[in-house]
């Protein structure tokens, strides 16, 4: 039988290795909105509204700094304080309020980056690490596990954000934008939100997610993307449908409401289609569609197979730009 203080002492060498590895790369950001006193740019005063703090993580050793866009958005003033105490201003690369993710630089030496881990082979019960500046205290760290997975979260702007990983890892105001780490030291997450009434519920950005749309904030400063005019959600597949069919995938997007001489309603689809691939890709799940849904669609013809009740049907549709 394992005696239970080697079972602990395993435990909080998994978290101190993790804290290790990922600590060095973790920042705080004082952030100052138009309005604020300039004296306080890179204060936590949270008497004044108009300026705040948040964390973040360093994923390039030339200065790029992953964080929430609630963290940053509209800030006049953006300055970062590394581990070391160092303190440099921030330049706002770009920032996407429909996932919640902001990629900021700052022009330092002797940066460390962290390491990117794999969100999809995340399971409930894994051991996850959150690191963060709660209220302003630098370099906290707290410990618990995967709760779920696959869950949405509204984001500010009011699309849903999907694949965020819900965690009972402790975290309050200024740990937005800290990264979530697993026991191995890689980063599978972006801390963004908790429920203020609940305890033990949190929630974070999923790192796949995050990479794709922080590559597209450094290369263009905005997440470019086209639409079909519609909402839509995750639904599963049932079995006898997969069968008759011959379908592999479990699940598709099924359509809620069209927009009025949309995209999707001008090339034919109908509310309760279930989408099941845009120009031959395969689409599981909402979060799918939205990053098939790129810039690079807007105004090209492109082939949607679809469930209609249980016939597998394909049309052309021509997203536009949003």
């Amino acid at each position: 039988m394992i005696d239970r203080l080697e079972l602990l002492d395993a435990y909080s060498a998994a978290v101190m290795g993790a804290v290790e590895m990922v600590g060095p790369s973790v920042v705080q950001l004082a952030v100052r909105l138009p309005g604020a006193p300039v004296q306080a740019a890179a204060a936590d005063d949270p008497a004044d509204g108009r300026q705040g703090s948040g964390s973040g993580f360093v994923v390039t050793k030339d200065g790029f700094i992953v964080t929430n866009s609630h963290v940053v958005h509209g800030a006049e003033e953006i300055r970062v304080t590394l581990p070391d105490g160092r303190e440099f201003p921030a330049r706002l690369v770009g920032d996407d309020p429909d996932t919640d993710l902001a990629v900021v630089r700052i022009h330092a030496h002797g940066l460390s980056a962290a390491v990117l881990g794999d969100s999809a082979q995340l399971r409930p019960g894994r051991l996850v690490v959150a690191i963060g500046n709660p209220y302003g205290f630098q370099a906290t760290v707290t410990a618990g596990v995967v709760s779920a997975i696959g869950r949405t979260l509204r984001a500010g702007s009011g699309r849903l954000i999907e694949q965020v990983i819900q965690t009972d890892a402790a975290l309050n105001p200024g740990n937005s934008g800290g990264p979530l780490v697993s026991a191995s030291g890689a980063v599978i997450g972006i801390n963004t939100a908790i429920i203020g009434a609940a305890q033990g519920i949190c929630f974070a950005i999923g790192i796949d997610t995050a990479i794709w749309v922080a590559t597209r904030l450094m290369r263009d400063g905005r997440v470019r993307r086209s639409r079909l005019g519609m909402s839509a959600q995750t639904v599963p597949i049932t079995t006898r449908v997969r069968r008759f069919q011959d379908l592999e995938q479990s699940t598709g997007v099924m359509i809620s409401e069209l927009a009025a001489d949309g995209p999707g309603e001008r090339a034919g689809l109908q509310a309760g289609d279930v989408l099941l691939a845009l120009d031959g890709v395969p689409v599981t799940g909402v979060d799918d569609l939205h990053r098939s849904l790129t810039q690079e669609r807007a105004g090209k013809e492109v082939p949607v197979r679809f469930l209609r009740r249980t016939e597998v049907l394909t049309l052309l549709v021509t997203p536009v730009e949003i």
